[in-house]
């Protein structure tokens, strides 16, 4: 399909950069000499989806092989998808302009449940059922997904061939080899089919989950009885890890976007992982164990992306980035030319206990903005539940060191509903606020002439797979609603403001983080209903999710509202992402002690991914 099709719609739609591709930086092949043809797909705005470092990554690898061509296919904006099926126009590569139904892999990142409804969509929008049962035995294309919520997979399943586990660069590589091969097996010998051979053949890759080589069995009461590998496949599948940061392939240059996304800049990853155990956070789980790249390296990395990409700003990437254990000396090399050709560097990530004066200062060189801390909760007590291993004294000492630095605006981030929690510690994060507020008045050092801003931001507590919460209940509609009330009310300072999260979005964000296969038909449902952009408050319509549980008879609440026993099988429990149950059973009991657990560095507490300690 030429893009003379899609430049009469232009005119009509907000942004229509999201849908002209030509970008710098963008690759461009022929397709007649090219073996295999990859979409890859965010299903989120350009805008979202263009900020998004593992998308740069997979794009880079892929296009780097002679025998592949990888395009970027973002979801259309309801104006641009109204467009689309009006005119029977399919979704595209934004390279090519071809069809993506004739590619060979489709493949999603999974970066975040509320953007499912926007897969089914675009596998709709490009001509392809829904189903993979549906799509035949053709061996292409094959629709394929990865990234955090591959942890549980599981009401996605239905929809899709393949999934891969934790880190997908080497085994992207071999998944492409593999296909190679069928591919070419299969041209010589004419035959029209194969993805069942595929399939069964993908599952023997570490890291790779089929999940049609599986069955599911349910009690009566709802919960799972048994997960049944067949024809082969293994009985548990264990996460990918790449071990040597420094040697894997990382992008000398991304594609420069022609329209503003959400983060226009260069990023450079630092290292993978978190010594932290907070118990509440899967991403530190599910990347343990923690790796870092030289600080010669990133340097190098970041060197080269802003010469090609022309980017001003360098921001380093990591879960916790105050922990990375060559900050200083990276900082030191990056500062060498980045502050005389004022480039801004950006250090998100980081901990209010490892932000010394020193890292302050050099950080305030080029360009001072604010500064963004997450406390989680009000009290030092849910902090030690949380496993947070911060105190009072730190987040108030940080503060003050900031505001003595020039800085006038500080972020707070805290969650409500975290497990054990009292209307003590919602007052907790009231008072927590208005005591940075005093810690900038009360400092002689503070910035002359200015106010200070404290912006509180709360998120509902979402239990999720693979940490020491899997088995709690969440909070009801109720309870989020009282909690949020509570806490306004506590707060009566001019200076601080609250932002809290949509309670439906985070309710419908706990059913789909620790779902079954049943929820795929719920998931459908609501999506021919019109579910899209579900993470986007004014498009999210939580009433027709409602319509779909009630027609599919299932209820939200046996996936949020109740306490899960220990000894439960969880649909996620045939993938094995390192972290033991053991392990997680002994945290979720120190957090009922309000005990905390040393971080990696301090002393291994035997988590079972065996890296013998943080390195």
């Amino acid at each position: 399909m030429p893009f003379q099709s899609i430049e009469p719609l232009l005119r009509l739609v907000q942004k229509p950069g999201r849908y002209t591709g030509g970008e710098p930086g963008s690759v461009v092949k022929d397709a007649g000499a090219t073996l295999l043809r990859y979409a890859l797909c965010f299903p989120d705005s350009y805008e979202i989806g263009m900020s998004h470092l593992g998308i740069k990554i997979l794009y880079s690898l892929a296009n780097a092989r002679a025998d592949c061509w990888c395009e970027r296919v973002f979801a259309p904006w309801p104006d641009m998808e109204a467009l689309l099926r009006e005119r029977k126009i399919p979704l595209w590569g934004l390279e090519s302009g071809d069809a993506i139904a004739a590619f060979d892999l489709i493949g999603f990142t999974l970066q975040y449940e509320m953007s499912y409804s926007n897969i089914l969509n675009m596998l709709d929008l490009a001509g392809l059922p829904l189903r993979s049962c549906d799509r035949g035995d053709a061996l292409t294309p094959l629709v394929i997904g990865g990234g955090p919520c591959a942890c549980n997979p599981e009401p996605l399943a239905p929809f899709f061939d393949l999934f891969v586990l934790g880190e997908g660069e080497e085994a992207s590589e071999e998944l492409l080899d593999l296909l190679a091969d069928h591919k070419r097996r299969a041209q010589a010998s004419g035959a029209a089919g194969g993805k069942r051979a595929f399939l069964a053949a993908a599952a023997q890759i570490p890291g790779v989950y089929v999940p049609s080589l599986y069955d599911v069995r349910y009690h009566e009461d709802g919960t799972v009885a048994a997960i049944t590998p067949r024809e082969g496949a293994p009985a548990k599948i264990k996460k990918r890890i790449v071990e040597d940061l420094d040697a894997v392939p990382y992008p000398a240059e991304f594609v420069v976007p022609l329209l503003e996304v959400v983060h226009d800049r260069t990023v450079a990853e630092v290292f993978r992982g978190c010594i932290r155990g907070c118990r509440f956070c899967q991403a530190g789980f599910l990347n343990r164990p923690v790796r870092e790249k030289s600080a010669e390296t990133v340097n190098r990395q970041c060197a080269a992306l802003c010469d090609n990409t022309g980017y001003e700003e360098v921001s380093l990437c990591s879960l916790s980035t105050s922990d990375y254990t060559a900050l200083p000396e990276l900082l030191e090399q990056l500062l060498d030319w980045t502050q005389p050709q004022k480039i801004n560097v950006s250090v998100p990530s980081l901990r209010i206990d490892k932000f010394p004066q020193e890292m302050m200062e050099r950080l305030a060189l080029v360009r001072r903005s604010g500064l963004t801390f997450a406390p989680e909760a009000g009290t030092q007590r849910l902090r030690d539940v949380i496993n947070k291993n911060i105190t009072e004294e730190q987040v108030l000492s940080t503060a003050s060191q900031a505001f003595a630095g020039g800085w006038t605006s500080v972020k707070l981030y805290f969650m409500l509903g975290l497990p054990t929690e009292t209307p003590e510690d919602l007052e907790g994060i009231a008072r927590l606020a208005q005591q940075v507020v005093n810690a900038f008045y009360q400092n002689p050092a503070k910035p002359k002439g200015k106010g200070v801003t404290v912006s509180v931001s709360t998120a509902s507590f979402v239990p999720k797979p693979f940490t020491p919460f899997q088995w709690e209940p969440m909070d009801t509609r109720e309870q989020i609603e009282e909690k949020q009330k509570q806490l306004r009310g506590a707060i009566r300072s001019k200076k601080i403001s609250l932002s809290c999260h949509h309670v439906e979005t985070s309710l419908l964000e706990g059913v789909l983080a620790r779902g079954d296969r049943r929820l795929a038909d719920v998931l459908e449902s609501a999506w021919r209903k019109g579910a899209r952009f579900d993470s986007w408050d004014d498009q999210f319509q939580p009433a027709l999710w409602q319509e779909a549980f009630a027609q599919h008879n299932l209820d939200p609440n046996f996936y949020n509202a109740r306490r899960r026993a220990s000894e439960e099988l969880f649909p996620w429990d045939h993938l094995d992402y390192g972290v033991t149950k053991a392990f997680l059973l002994r945290e979720q009991a120190q957090a009922y002690a309000a005990k905390t657990t040393p971080n990696c560095r301090e002393g291994c507490a035997g988590c079972g991914v065996g890296c013998g300690g943080a390195r």
